[in-house]
């Protein structure tokens, strides 16, 4: 009778070829563990996913084709089971605390991977929480203007950095132009800021502690062909 394998199955989502070759050496030497599957796109994870069964997810939160965290909200309503560690470039506790609130079990520094990732794995897989230390601890603490923006503000935000205009944020997200314009309007309210150009600033500037896949669309700090 074949022995049933009863290691963790961990599915690798990240768009750097190296980092997932350097995540699958540390957990393919474990003996609990196994890497069951690779994507380096939104696009490959869905039958990727159906394929291979895993028991944990490890995501990056930077995808080339896609938002980490819309992805994150599908595979928790699509496959609750799954037990899902994100990977990041943001330590702010903003990403974190939305990355929880849609299902995250974990959240993890990419600096700390090295040295963490195979604690965060056991305690993610074993049903507890893992958070990157270096985001202190849990609790109250003073908030940051960007962290009343909703998660499709925040998406908007984040493309702004990129430097794409109306129309193409509006593609981006399957938006029409004027409810783009809507939570561009909403985003300044909050972050108090009254003129686009200030806002494209400081989204570009939000933007560049993170890695960017592609040069920006227009300058930061250029007039919005589209208006706005």
């Amino acid at each position: 009778m074949m022995a049933i394998d009863a290691r963790t199955r961990v599915l690798l989502i990240d768009d750097h070829p190296l980092v997932r070759i350097g995540l699958a050496g540390l957990i393919d030497a474990e003996s609990t563990m196994m890497v069951c599957g690779q994507a380096g796109s939104v696009a490959e994870v869905a039958p990727l996913i159906a394929g291979v069964d895993p028991d944990v997810v490890v995501l990056d939160l930077m995808l080339k084709d896609g938002s980490g965290l819309e992805l994150l909200k599908s595979l928790v309503a699509s496959s609750p089971h799954l037990r899902i560690l994100v990977l990041s470039m943001h330590d702010q506790r903003v990403y974190a605390e939305r990355c929880l609130r849609a299902g995250a079990k974990g959240y993890l520094m990419k600096e700390e991977a090295a040295a963490l990732v195979i604690d965060a794995l056991r305690a993610v897989s074993s049903g507890g929480v893992f958070l990157s230390p270096s985001l202190g601890a849990p609790g109250p603490h003073a908030r940051a203007p960007i962290e009343d923006l909703s998660d499709r503000e925040m998406r908007v935000f984040e493309l702004i950095g990129e430097g794409l205009p109306t129309r193409a944020i509006a593609e981006r997200l399957d938006l029409s132009d004027k409810t783009v314009e809507a939570h561009k309007a909403h985003i300044k309210k909050k972050l108090h800021i009254e003129h686009a150009p200030d806002l494209s600033r400081l989204a570009f500037s939000w933007g560049a502690t993170a890695p960017q896949h592609r040069p920006p669309a227009c300058p930061p700090g250029s007039q919005d062909p589209s208006g706005g």
